[in-house]
This record gives C-alpha cells, sequence and structure tokens, in this order.
C-alpha cells in the first residue's frame, strides 16, 4: 500500500478531520488517525506479510478431527488482537474504539496487501461482532461480543450448502425450538471460512436455517447464534457442541483461509445429553436473511477493499520492478545504446498507468462508501438519509468493481514482468490467485448486477441512482469551472450520466423481470466505470493547483480513465439498451 496516497485519499479528498467535530468520533484527534494508521502499517508488515508465501505453500490440513494451520497465523493473529484492532471499529458500549470506518478500512487495506488469508479470519470476526452488537440479544452480545473484541472468540457465517449455493432459498439445514429457549440445529453447510481451527477458545457460528413451520423461500429463514463450544454460567468455554467438519475444501488462492463443510447436529458430540447443535435466536424468527445482511454487506465492501488491497501491492511491486529491470533500448535506439529500465518502454508505462487508475480509483471507492458510513452513524438520521440511499446503491459496485479491475491490475502486473511474472520467485502469481477469490464470494457478480439493477436502481423507481447522478454532475460542473482538462472531463461525465438514465429508463420499460435483467451485469460494469471516473475527477480536482510527481500522477491516472476506460461503459450501455435476449433465449442444448 501507499501512506502517501491514503493520506491524500482520507485527509485532502475525504477530509476526514470533519469527523472529529461529531459526538460519535470526538474522542479522537488527527494524532490519533496518523498512529493507527501507524501501527496497522507496522503489524501487517512485519507479522502478517513475512508468512504469506508459506501459508500458501502449506495450506490447511485436516486429519479427520481437527484443522491444522502453521503457527505463524495464531502468532499474526494474536499481534493484531493484541493492538486492539479486533475492536477498533466496534462501538464503545461493546468495548470498541469506535474509530471511523474510513480510516479503519486504510488500515485494513495494509493487512490484506501484506497476507490476505490471514486477515480474512480477523475480517470475519469483526463483521460477526458489529452484526451481533446490533441485532444480538444483550446477553449474546455480554457472552460474545466481549471475547470477540480481545479475539478470545473468532467468528463466521455459516450460509451456503451444497444443493444451494448462492440461492439461500433453497438451505434445508433445520432448527427445532427447545422448552429453554434455545434450538438445536440439524443440516449441512459449504465454503465456510474460517469454519473450524485452534487459533482461539471458540468459533461463533453465525446460521441460517430454517424452523418448522417457517414458510418457503427466503422469508423462512432465520438466523443462529451456533458456537463451537457451549459457555458456562460464568463465561467459560465448555462442552463441544454437536457441530463437526465433514472436510475441508483446497483452494487456487486465499489458501491461508481454511474453508470448510460443517455437519451440526450429527451425533458425534450430544450436549446435555442428546444429538443437535444448541444454536440461540439472533433477531426475530423468519427475519434471518434480512439480519445477516447487515453482516454480508459488511463483508462486501471489506471483499471489495481486500481485491483493491491485492491489486494496489500488485502493481507497487510491478512498479518497482520496472524501475529496477535493464531490458531493451527506446525505439530508434542504435544497439550501442546502453539498455533502459523497463519504466522507459511506452507500452510498460502503459500497463503501469491502467494498474494506477484501477487501483488507486478502487481505494477511493472503498474510503469513500466507508465515508458514507461513517456519516450515517454520526449525523441524524435527518441529515443522513441520502447517505443511505448512496450506500445501498454503491454496495455491490464497491464489492464488485474492484474485484474485476483490481483482478486486471494483477494480470497486467504480471505481464510487466513478463515470464518472470510466471513465476514463483516473486509474489505477482500469488496475488493473483488470491484475488480471483474475490470476484465469486459473498455474492458473485451476476448477483452483484441483479442486486444494482433489480434492486437497488429499478427497485426505488430511480431515486438512488438519481441521487448519484446529481452528485456526480455537480462535480462535473465545478471541474469545468477549474478549466483546463476539466472542461472534457465535465462534458464526458454529462455524456456518461444522460446515457446511463436513458437506458435505465429503456430496461425499466421492458415490463419482463427476466428480459430486465439479462443484461445486469453489463450495467453493473458500466454504472462502476461511471462511478469510478466521477471518483477519479474528485482526486483530479483535490490535486488541482498543486504540484509534484505525486499529483502528476494524479493528473496522469485521471486522464487515462476518462480517456481509455469511461468510453467502455457507453459501449456496455449500448448492449444494455439493445436488449437483444441473446442469452436469454438462447437454448442450453446449443452450448
Amino acid at each position: 500500500m501507499s501512506r502517501r496516497d491514503l493520506d491524500f485519499l482520507l485527509f485532502e479528498w475525504l477530509r476526514t478531520d470533519e469527523l472529529l467535530d461529531r459526538d460519535r468520533f470526538a474522542e479522537h484527534s488527527r494524532d490519533t488517525f496518523a498512529a493507527v494508521l501507524d501501527l496497522a502499517e507496522e503489524v501487517a508488515t512485519e507479522q502478517f506479510a513475512p508468512h504469506n508465501r508459506t501459508a500458501d505453500l502449506n495450506e490447511p490440513h485436516f486429519d479427520g478431527t481437527k484443522v491444522e494451520l502453521i503457527p505463524e497465523v495464531a502468532t499474526a493473529l494474536h499481534s493484531f488482537a493484541e493492538a486492539g484492532l479486533l475492536a477498533a471499529p466496534l462501538d464503545e458500549a461493546v468495548g470498541g474504539m469506535q474509530l471511523p470506518l474510513s480510516v479503519f478500512n486504510g488500515c485494513m487495506a495494509w493487512f490484506h496487501a501484506a497476507n490476505a488469508g490471514t486477515t480474512g479470519y480477523a475480517l470475519l470476526t469483526m463483521a460477526a461482532a458489529n452484526l451481533l452488537s446490533q441485532h444480538g440479544s444483550p446477553e449474546q452480545i455480554e457472552q460474545y461480543v466481549g471475547p470477540m473484541a480481545e479475539g478470545r472468540f473468532f467468528g463466521t457465517m455459516a450460509l451456503s450448502e451444497n444443493q444451494a449455493g448462492s440461492s439461500l432459498a433453497d438451505i434445508s439445514t433445520r432448527a427445532e425450538p427447545q422448552p429453554d429457549g434455545s434450538y438445536r440445529l440439524f443440516g449441512r453447510k459449504m465454503w465456510i471460512s474460517g469454519g473450524d481451527h485452534d487459533l482461539s477458545e471458540n468459533i461463533v457460528h453465525l446460521v441460517l436455517a430454517r424452523l418448522p413451520d417457517g414458510p418457503a423461500g427466503t422469508r423462512g429463514i432465520s438466523l443462529f447464534l451456533v458456537p463451537k463450544f457451549l459457555l458456562e454460567a460464568d463465561g467459560s468455554v465448555g462442552e463441544h457442541n454437536d457441530i463437526v467438519l465433514a472436510g475441508i475444501n483446497h483452494k487456487m488462492g486465499f489458501r491461508g483461509t481454511v474453508n470448510t463443510a460443517p455437519v451440526l447436529g450429527d451425533g458425534a458430540f450430544t450436549p446435555g445429553g442428546r444429538a443437535g447443535a444448541v444454536g440461540y435466536l439472533v433477531g426475530a424468527e423468519n427475519r434471518g436473511l434480512p439480519v445477516m445482511f447487515a453482516m454480508m454487506n459488511e463483508a462486501r465492501i471489506g471483499v471489495g477493499l481486500c481485491a483493491t488491497a491485492l491489486g494496489y501491492t500488485g502493481y507497487l511491486k510491478s512498479l518497482a520492478y520496472a524501475r529496477e529491470r535493464i531490458q531493451g533500448r527506446p525505439l530508434g535506439a542504435a544497439p550501442t545504446d546502453d539498455p533502459v529500465p523497463l519504466v522507459q518502454h511506452p507500452d510498460v508505462r502503459r500497463m503501469l498507468l491502467a494498474q494506477k487508475s484501477y487501483v488507486e480509483g478502487g481505494l477511493a471507492l472503498n474510503l469513500y462508501c466507508a465515508r458514507l458510513v461513517d456519516d450515517i452513524a454520526s449525523l441524524p438520521a435527518t441529515e443522513s438519509a441520502d447517505q443511505g440511499q448512496l450506500l445501498g446503491l454503491l454496495t455491490p459496485i464497491a464489492k464488485s468493481w474492484p474485484s474485476q479491475w483490481c483482478l486486471k491490475a494483477n494480470e497486467l502486473a504480471i505481464q510487466v514482468l513478463g515470464g518472470a511474472g510466471y513465476t514463483r520467485d516473486h509474489d505477482l502469481e500469488l496475488h493473483y490467485r488470491d484475488n480471483r477469490l474475490n470476484p465469486i464470494h459473498e455474492g458473485t457478480h451476476g448477483i452483484q448486477g441483479m442486486d444494482l439493477l433489480g434492486r437497488k436502481v429499478l427497485g426505488d423507481g430511480g431515486a438512488a441512482l438519481g441521487l448519484l447522478l446529481t452528485k456526480i454532475r455537480a462535480t462535473g460542473v465545478r471541474a469545468a469551472e477549474a478549466g483546463g482538462d476539466g472542461l472534457a472531463y465535465d462534458a464526458a461525465l454529462e455524456v456518461a450520466c444522460d446515457r446511463l438514465a436513458e437506458v435505465t429508463g429503456i430496461v425499466g420499460a421492458l415490463g419482463d423481470q427476466g428480459a430486465m435483467l439479462a443484461e445486469a451485469s453489463a450495467y453493473l460494469e458500466a454504472t462502476g466505470h461511471l462511478v469510478v471516473a466521477w471518483l477519479w475527477l474528485e482526486q483530479w480536482l483535490t490535486a488541482h493547483g498543486s504540484t509534484g510527481d505525486f499529483y502528476d500522477g494524479k493528473r496522469a491516472a485521471t486522464a487515462y480513465f476518462f480517456t481509455r476506460e469511461l468510453p467502455q461503459a457507453l459501449l456496455l450501455l449500448d448492449q444494455v439498451a439493445a436488449a437483444d435476449g441473446l442469452t436469454l433465449g438462447l437454448n442450453p442444448t446449443s452450448l
């Protein structure tokens, strides 16, 4: 990661200092923000980065009873917890630091870049703790959130099942109510990251399951807290709950985060003398999915940050290589002239500039969304309604755009190194393999497209999209007033905004849901490109009038994105507007 870029985005562009004037963040200062960023860089560099390759080459092992990880994982996560970072984003009322999410995401970028696999355990734990702090009962908060903030308990979310995958309406895990108010759960889950290990005293599984009388579909899903070990009356860890593993999954990348297939209620353990995993309802019956989506949406923004960080570290490593590697001569040079560094070749500079535009644009997108979360948390509801609408609209973009384009940055980083990039002598192939997971988990690219177009745009009659386009156009006006290149950027944004609004109307008028959503992925990509172009223009305006290589780089990346990338959004929108039904009407047997 680049600390200079983080400081620019947080303090020059987003003006994070302004949060200090609000009651929620008044206990902090600019110095504490800087100190926690320094601490994150230190812990990530010293405790997480050194075992990144080791964890990839020595992936988790399941011996039929327990999961074994390399010891460096536990050491790193202990350092993370000791530094107070597990508690940093939580409310003070539950033992947290109440740090602004924008600053905390700046911290987390270091950890994702250093070691995405080990960071996954912390990310899941913080998301689970945050969900329980908002939706759990007072007893659940007291018994579980505090230990999670301290790093004694870790967390997971157990949604998917073999027969259901991302189609949560088809899950079959059942929960049987008990006289004491608890439940007994029976079923099998799949693809559960962090589902078993010895990194903590306990694991808090947040499990989706059905009650016996629950309605079909997603409306009949409830959420349960299912600990690996039950707690005694004094809060200490007690007997093993009836949850075991059928096995673990072996992945292309992200190998450091164990991915499991848990079985609940198979009788391997019989707490209280009978089978069934003991669980406790979180929130109301049959309202599990809306509660779980509080964690899911947080995780989706976290996935986008991970994708960005992996793309960013790949960019920095390929940039360093291109500056040091001597190879070839400029066009027109004599054979007797000295060879030059790779960075002197225009096509290499093209690949580096493309990476820069993707990863710095992705980081701006993530931190902007985090700032919306901070505004919602610290402003009166009457003043933060717009931020809530924008956050809902941008969440699928914040997950999917970096997952697609920062993965492209990893691909370009490998290309800059050439054959060397395709070897294990360099980290770039590892970053690519790790990043390839991000377009898949927490909702695939296609699911995010349907969420954006179906729920977030058409579902509210275009109100949130209208708010976004108004903000984008306002930035364009400011750019035009600044003059110079700003005039051209304003004109390009106006064309793109008008076309997005027009195409949205065309899609909305199709009537048939299948036809409306057939090109949802293209709509997502086009809208994401428009949003990132807007955020690049915001950065251009922040850099306007400032001199030096850093600010020149911001101006160059803005020019690249507007001239090379934004036009692609218009082509995608043409595809959406055509509504030709190519994939909708295609006979699967012809594939």
